[in-house]
């Protein structure tokens, strides 16, 4: 992976969070881009084109799971990976009902953070 394709979104309601993995991923190369919610969520991802994608559960409006749908759906951003975050005890059902790739339960340390980016990039 060149440095121009190391751009990852993470989406996610809790501007702490957004702070403290943005300012993390940056320090490894990333490129971050955040939102706060998930209105017109194809349109911001194709803007971003990002390597990889991070969904919180509870994102407004539609929430996580038909956020991770629709990407899905959406033949141009479907292979992108989504690592789904949740503090839901059931994250790893949601994951599966949303078709995310891989999920990540909060709160997290940061480096199972690093790993599970890791593990999402190496499949490609």
């Amino acid at each position: 992976m060149n440095v121009s394709d190391k751009k990852i979104i993470i989406f996610d309601d809790d501007e702490d969070i957004l702070s403290i993995c943005s300012y993390i991923l940056e320090e490894q190369g990333w490129d971050v881009h955040t939102f706060t919610d998930c209105n017109n969520i194809v349109e911001k991802v194709r803007s971003v084109n990002p390597a990889v994608i991070l969904m919180d559960n509870w994102i407004p409006d539609a929430g996580g799971i038909v956020a991770t749908q629709t990407l899905k759906k959406t033949e141009d951003l479907k292979d992108i990976p989504v690592i789904y975050f949740s503090a839901n005890s059931d994250i790893q059902l949601l994951a599966e009902h949303a078709g995310a790739e891989t999920y990540l339960a909060k709160p997290f340390d940061l480096d199972a953070l690093e790993q599970i980016i890791n593990t999402v990039l190496v499949k490609e």
